[in-house]
């Protein structure tokens, strides 16, 4: 591969992140507060992150989910979850594949399942050390994650059904 064409693929892949990064920090500020969870939120910009996932690659798709959280957690002043956010989200992406020229693919599926259960056991386990509770008070929380982690995987499986449709990813990987 020549280095203009990597400097090019580097280029896509820098631009298509902002992007993620973008979709992911709106999307996860626009939220429901959820009652009883700690000053948690229900949100859909794991969907971004999940798709961000499936678009770009491990590096490129953790790097935009960890900003994305991360700066939708501090710009809606809950800063206390930046840091947890940077970790899970970016965690979140590390299952899936960009590596197929279809968003649902089984290993997508597979992800997203494991997307959920570290959704849930790391705001879980950084409720246990954020507010030194023990392990009791933070389970109040983990109906209103699971809630969130489920769903957001089936709306990333509705949305990526409907792109597959559409071939995006072929269309999209015609720029490089």
């Amino acid at each position: 591969m020549t280095s203009e064409t990597q400097n090019k693929k580097a280029l896509y892949y820098l631009c298509l992140s902002a992007v993620f990064t973008a979709a992911i920090t709106a999307a996860t500020f626009i939220h429901i507060p959820a009652p009883m969870s700690n000053g948690g939120y229900i949100h859909i910009g794991d969907i971004f992150v999940y798709l961000s996932a499936c678009f770009l690659p491990a590096p490129y798709a953790a790097v935009s989910a960890a900003i994305g959280g991360g700066l939708a957690d501090g710009l809606s002043g809950a800063v206390l979850w930046v840091i947890p956010s940077v970790i899970i989200k970016a965690a979140m992406t590390l299952f899936l594949s960009n590596a197929s020229s279809k968003i649902i693919s089984k290993r997508n599926i597979a992800g997203v399942i494991i997307g959920m259960v570290i959704t849930v056991a790391g705001y879980y386990f950084a409720e246990v050390i954020i507010f030194r509770c023990g392990f009791a008070v933070p389970l109040a929380s983990v109906p209103f994650n699971i809630i969130q982690a489920v769903g957001s995987a089936v709306l990333f499986i509705l949305a990526g059904i409907a792109l597959d449709r559409t071939k995006i990813k072929d269309s999209l990987h015609k720029l490089l």
